[in-house]
Order: structure tokens, then C-alpha cells, then sequence
């Protein structure tokens, strides 16, 4: 079997285990419910039928949009990783580690303080619009930061340092917010800092969904110019790679991508950096695979833990960055200690 049909195969794979994970979530939950009833939830509801039950709007209005979000959420994480780390040429970088991620919590803990004043404007979007201009504002900080003049231009390892200092910066302005609300609003900016897909809705599906779609596809079209880049800026320009073009081009794609999902369902860790681990171990290194592989992976894992995170103590339901991270960092150590990974 050639190197294409390998790929095919794996993501045709992993598109399967996504449905598989994707069934299970709608299917498990605080309330379980059986094939027969969301055959019929979803028969009523195309029926244009006004008398569902309570059981079946739940499943409508509220599973089936989650398990969607959930797959949008996870691919935008993926996909992230595996740009950011390409970008960076190194395996330890994650999406949020050019501020969009703190900057994200730094805006969401905002509203939770100030948001008596804000919801009068916004109304119910305040938090993910406030949570979307924090991730933004953030990454523009790093950006124009790490600009210098004599150069004329930022590199990735300025890009790297100043990313961390901003995240801190962000961080500290989290600590500093949670020290002086009151204890509703400290809860809030705790759990919400946690990652929780339980305010998904069908709209909040359609945005995550189209910068999802949009930034993987973008994504796709410079994986050979990524691929290139891997081997160094000198070598990607002597193969015709606009460096300082594809560099904003990935890092757009990453700000879009994940501060749109954060702003939906807050800071979950550790998929954007374990998911391009394992698909190089399955497939190497060429991101014509790891970035369809990481969308697919992303997708799967976080259903995987958004299961669990409804489960493990229904009716009440664990923060999923919670799960994600007992998951994730054994994987993640794992992989470190693996001498034939790190070779």
C-alpha cells in the first residue's frame, strides 16, 4: 500500500471512530436515551409536530447540538496544534500560546464581573462576544510586541517569548478579577476557565462550525508550503515559500479557529497539544495528513471526554478541561519517554 491509500485509509479510520464517538455522545448523558427515542425526537421534529415531550426538545435542542459543538470544538483544537506546531517546528507548542486562549478567559472573566452593565447591551452573546475580542485583542498584543523595526518583521522565536509573557500578563489579570468578585462570580470564572460545552446551542453550532470549516480548509491548501517550512525559513524560500506570508496566513487561521471555539465553551487544554503527538507516531510528519488527521482526532477525543465529563457523576457534570487534562497528561508523558518518539 503506497503513502496515499495509507492516509485514505487512516482518516477514513478515524472519520469512523468520530461517528462512533459522535453517537455515543448523543446517545449518553445525564438522561440515556435509546435509538427508538431519538428516531422518534427526530421524526416529530421534522414532522413540524408542536407537541414533543420534554425529553425529546432535550434531545433537539440540547444533545444534539452539544455532540456537534463538541466535534466542531475538538477539530478546531486539533487542527490548532498541529498549525501551531508546524509554525514553531517544535512538538511542546499548543494553539493558545500566542495569547488567544488567556486572552479568551481574561475577556469571559471580565463579563462575569462587569456583566450587569454589558447584558444590557449584548444580551445573552455578551460572553462569547467579550470572550471572542479578548482572544483577539490578546493575540494583536503578541503580535505587535514581538514587531521590530530594524527588522521588519516578528520572528517565531520573539513570537514564542512574547506569547508567554502575555499569557501571564492575561493570567494575572484572571487572578486579579476572580480576587475581587464575589463568590457567584469567582465560581463562574473558575468553572467557565475549565471548559463546559453545556451552553451549546444551534446557533453557537453555525459559528464554530463555519471557522471550523473555513480554517481547515484554508489550512489544507499551505500543508506542502508547511511541510516545507519544517525544514527550515532559508530552505522554504528556496522552494518558493513566502515565509512571512504563510506565518500570517497559519497564524490567522489558529486566532480564528480558536478564539471563536474558546469564546463558545471556554479553555480546554491539552487536545491541541497530544493530538498531533499521536497521529505523528501513526503517519510522520507530513501535515498533508496531520491536519485532516488532527480535525478528525480533535473531534473524536473531546467527545470521548465530554462523555465521560456527563457521566462520571450524573446528574452533575464534570468541567471537560478537567477530563481532558487527567487524560492528556499521561498520554502526553507517555509519549515523552518513548525513545522511539524521541528520536
Amino acid at each position: 500500500m503506497n503513502s496515499r491509500r495509507a492516509n485514505q485509509a487512516w482518516l477514513l479510520l478515524l472519520f469512523g471512530l468520530m461517528l462512533v464517538t459522535m453517537a455515543a455522545s448523543i446517545r449518553f448523558g445525564a438522561i440515556d436515551f435509546s435509538a427508538r427515542d431519538m428516531i422518534s425526537a427526530v421524526s416529530g421534529k421534522l414532522s413540524g409536530s408542536d407537541s414533543l415531550s420534554l425529553d425529546q426538545r432535550i434531545f433537539i435542542q440540547l444533545r444534539v447540538p452539544r455532540a456537534i459543538l463538541c466535534l466542531f470544538v475538538g477539530a478546531c483544537l486539533g487542527v490548532g496544534g498541529t498549525l501551531m506546531q508546524a509554525l514553531f517546528r517544535n512538538p511542546i507548542v499548543e494553539p493558545g500560546l500566542v495569547g488567544t486562549s488567556s486572552g479568551a478567559a481574561f475577556g469571559a472573566a471580565l463579563f462575569y464581573v462587569l456583566g450587569a452593565m454589558l447584558k444590557v447591551k449584548l444580551g445573552n452573546w455578551t460572553l462569547p462576544i467579550v470572550a471572542c475580542i479578548g482572544g483577539v485583542v490578546s493575540t494583536y498584543l503578541v503580535f505587535a510586541l514581538a514587531h521590530t523595526k530594524a527588522e521588519g518583521r516578528s520572528s517565531i522565536l520573539r513570537l514564542l517569548l512574547t506569547g508567554l509573557a502575555i499569557n501571564a500578563l492575561f493570567m494575572s489579570g484572571i487572578g486579579f478579577l476572580s480576587y475581587i468578585a464575589r463568590d457567584p462570580q469567582a465560581r463562574s470564572i473558575i468553572y467557565w476557565n475549565l471548559g463546559t460545552l453545556s451552553g451549546a446551542n444551534w446557533n453557537s453550532v453555525l459559528i464554530v462550525g463555519a471557522a471550523t470549516v473555513s480554517g481547515v480548509v484554508i489550512a489544507v491548501r499551505h500543508a506542502k508550503s508547511l511541510n516545507a517550512l519544517m525544514i527550515g525559513e532559508e530552505e522554504a524560500m528556496s522552494l518558493g515559500v513566502n515565509v512571512v506570508r504563510l506565518k500570517w496566513i497559519i497564524l490567522t487561521i489558529n486566532v480564528l479557529m480558536v478564539a471563536v471555539a474558546t469564546a463558545f465553551t471556554g479553555v480546554i487544554s491539552f487536545v491541541g497539544l497530544i493530538v498531533p503527538h499521536i497521529l505523528r507516531i501513526i503517519r510522520g510528519p507530513d501535515n498533508r495528513f496531520l491536519i485532516t488527521g488532527s480535525a478528525l482526532l480533535g473531534a473524536t477525543l473531546l467527545s470521548v471526554a465530554d462523555v465521560i465529563a456527563r457521566v462520571a457523576l450524573r446528574p452533575a457534570e464534570l468541567p471537560i478541561g478537567i477530563v481532558t487534562a487527567v487524560v492528556g497528561v499521561p498520554v502526553f508523558l507517555s509519549l515523552l519517554r518513548s525513545r522511539e518518539y524521541l528520536a
